[in-house]
């Protein structure tokens, strides 16, 4: 299953990447320094990071201070099953320990679990798609949402099951409302509802490695109908209404968890961390801060949360169907993804080993490469030197895979750096395409010394059709890049700047995939 071959990669580049994610000192590779006592080092979900100023009116009270280093939790679980957690951590903070729970090399090492929080999957739609669908906030279902999909009456946005928990748990939801599972789903539940789920997910039209960028994506691009996301995500966006379907959803409770790697001093430290999120003030503070739902019984939810019961929805029985079900929704029932690999082959790329990293990088890719995926391959130096595109065919991937990194060997570095007109090649070449997920990815070493300037980038960007402009570039800085002239592409394609200076080079490509 190619799904695991991809988090193992996955795995890897968390790992190499938690310097960059983590507060406070920067850690080694194989995790952070010893802390001093009433210091706990937590590895923690993404979307937590939000929890900064309960955690630093907690040190005030308590004395104990977090260093969080955040990453993906399903990232998390690989990593604390691959035994890269023992020792470097003291505790996990996920948003769930659903997946955990199904994979015994990892739940082995986790000694106790406590919810500190929750928030519900749910679904943003523009108040004018609610009218004009006739809905009923208050009673729409699964069923009524897939109709609207496979209709052509809604489109939506969400984050990448493979890499986000929120987007793990809504492909978990929907999989459960459209099969009509009274249990734990099973493989016979998604074959029988895959017809259904794969006409649903037609209407996916954003795709995102984290919440905070399809947020955004979705205000730049403007032209998709709703979200799927976590409850407190949505509430926190303007314009949406946000619908919990009544025939239930997948819930986050975020447990703080103690490891079985940790000593007793630590584990008290974790429990007393623990008591100190879970009284009144720190859930109000958690609440009306982050949207999301306090887990005790005396402190109400934040205005505005619906506190109508909704069904659980059954989270997967075994990892054999979670991973299952990930599988086909990457291989078989998502959108393709159509990319164009717009890579830095100038001169310089040939100092520091800098073209060996690229060669290396690229290949330790494909193994994360979706069936029927596009990738194009252009290399650039003074002007784009060459086009060659492959398809990961599922009769035949291993042809497409050998192709790409044949053409990844042959690369060499001359040339100056032409970033803008070979962007523009790039854009020219894909056109328009509303059947895929399509993206320009551009790995440059320097600045722009020949060709297009940046201001006649901008011109020519202004002049494509909308389709077109809705094309995101996920630039990477690496070498000596100029990070200003790489964020403007970022900002003004809607795409997010990727950072290889401070992670690596095999990192960045790699969580760039969650965004195509």
């Amino acid at each position: 299953m190619r799904r695991r071959r991809a988090l193992a990669v996955l795995g890897m580049a968390a790992l190499l990447a938690v310097s960059a994610c983590t507060a406070g000192s920067s850690p080694e590779p194989e995790g952070p320094a010893a802390p001093t006592p009433g210091t706990l080092r937590v590895l923690a979900s993404s979307e937590l990071s939000d929890m900064k100023p309960v955690l630093e009116k907690i040190q005030q009270e308590t004395g104990i201070t977090v260093k969080a280093t955040y990453t993906g939790t399903l990232a998390a679980v690989d990593l604390l099953a691959a035994g890269k957690v023992d020792g470097s951590y003291d505790a996990l903070w996920l948003s769930s320990n659903d997946y955990l729970r199904l994979r015994p090399d990892a739940a082995r090492k986790v000694v106790s679990e406590t919810s500190i929080m929750s928030s519900p999957v749910a679904i943003g739609v523009k108040p004018a798609t609610v009218s004009e669908l006739g809905w009923n906030p208050g009673d729409v279902t699964w069923s009524q949402v897939e109709k609207a999909v496979t209709e052509g009456r809604l489109t939506y946005g969400m984050t990448d099951p493979a890499r986000s928990n929120s987007g793990f748990s809504t492909l978990v939801s929907v999989a459960s409302g459209i099969s009509g599972a009274q249990s734990a789903l099973t493989d016979a539940d998604v074959d029988e509802a895959t017809p259904q789920l794969r006409e649903f997910f037609k209407g996916q039209k954003l795709t995102s490695g984290s919440s905070g960028w399809l947020a955004t994506a979705y205000e730049h691009r403007g032209t998709v109908d709703a979200l799927l996301n976590y409850e407190s995500v949505l509430k926190g966006m303007k314009g949406l209404t946000v619908i919990r379907p009544s025939d239930g959803v997948v819930t986050a409770d975020y447990p703080l968890t103690s490891l079985a790697s940790s000593g007793k001093d630590t584990r008290e430290t974790v429990r007393r961390l623990t008591e100190a999120l879970r009284a009144p003030d720190a859930q109000r503070q958690i609440t009306e801060r982050t949207l999301r739902r306090p887990v005790v019984a005396s402190v109400a939810p934040a205005t505005g949360l619906d506190t109508t019961r909704r069904r659980e929805l059954p989270f997967p029985g075994s990892q054999s169907v979670a991973d299952g079900l990930l599988d086909a929704y990457e291989n078989k029932l998502r959108r393709p993804s159509r990319t164009v690999y717009v890579l830095d082959t100038s001169g310089s790329m040939s100092e520091d080993g800098r073209l060996d990293q690229l060669k290396a990088a690229l290949t330790a890719l494909t193994s994360d490469f979706r069936d029927r995926e596009e990738v194009t391959l252009m290399p650039f130096g003074s002007a784009v030197k060459s086009v060659r595109t492959h398809v990961v065919k599922p009769e035949d991937p291993q042809t497409g895979l050998d192709g790409i990194r044949k053409d990844t060997r042959a690369l060499t570095a001359e040339g100056d750096t032409a970033i803008f007109t070979s962007l523009e090649k790039a854009y020219e070449y894909l056109g328009a395409d509303d059947d895929s997920f399509t993206s320009i990815v551009l790995m440059t070493d320097g600045e722009n010394t020949t060709g297009e300037s940046a201001a006649e980038f901008d011109d020519f960007y202004a002049g494509l059709p909308a389709q077109e402009r809705e094309i995101p570039v996920f630039p990477i800085l690496f070498g000596d890049s100029d990070r200003g002239e790489l964020q403007g592409i970022a900002e003004l394609t809607g795409g997010r700047l990727f950072d290889a200076q401070k992670g690596s080079l095999d990192g960045a490509f790699e969580e760039i995939r969650g965004y195509q």
